[in-house]
């Protein structure tokens, strides 16, 4: 996708906010249209995908493919943290390379690729070239979205937080299509909330929703 792109949004993809003329002119506008492209994209080709899925189900896929380790490992393999240190003033190349070894920059990299594909070459090109790169994340999502407790719960752990407790706070519907509502929280803090058919769906869509803030705010 890179390639494609004409001079100026290619700059613009690939220059940081440290020696951008403006913040407004660095990466991250791109990267805010690149993360609701890429939602879109991946959405659609999974719903597709699997039309016996749950709504629950094609939100923990999603989780997966679209979650900020999914887009480093993209990035990598687009070389596009080499590419920015390239594009990098003279002065900032080395200072660039080192930006561009974190986890973070490198998912911020792919999404304002592909926010400037957006723009560019237009959505189908964008959507080939997505679909291409994470193609891999799409393929293994369904085996992976499971268990979106043992995720949070691994998170949590990496980070070195402590554990999380789940409550169902409700449930409606007649007993033959009933409908459980859960909380998961830290302490006194609340992390997300979820709804399931049976309360272990619910605890898992609340674990599902959790994730999806921490990775969204990471």
């Amino acid at each position: 996708m890179l390639d494609l792109l004409d001079p100026d949004l290619r700059r613009e993809a690939l220059t940081h906010r440290e020696w951008a003329a403006s913040r407004a002119a660095s990466y991250e506008r791109l990267e805010f249209l690149g993360d609701s492209v890429l939602g879109v994209i991946v959405t659609e080709e999974l719903f597709t995908r699997h039309p016996d899925a749950t709504e629950g189900d094609l939100t923990r896929m999603r989780q997966r493919v679209v979650s900020r380790e999914a887009c480093a490992v993209v990035s990598d393999a687009c070389g596009l943290p080499q590419a920015m240190a390239d594009a990098a003033p003279g002065a900032r190349a080395g200072e660039a390379l080192a930006m561009a070894s974190s986890r973070n920059v490198k998912a911020a990299l792919a999404e304002s690729v592909i926010g400037a594909g957006w723009l560019g070459p237009g959505p189908r090109a964008t959507a080939s070239a997505v679909l291409g790169s994470f193609g891999q994340a799409i393929d293994a999502a369904p085996s992976r979205a499971l268990d979106a407790k043992t995720d949070l719960q691994e998170l949590l752990q990496g980070k070195g937080r402590p554990g999380v407790r789940y409550e169902i706070t409700g449930q409606d519907g007649p007993p033959q299509d009933r409908t459980f509502h859960a909380v998961v929280a830290q302490g006194d803090r609340e992390l997300g909330r979820g709804s399931g058919r049976s309360k272990q769906a619910a605890e898992q869509a609340a674990a599902a929703a959790a994730l999806d803030a921490m990775r969204k705010g990471s």
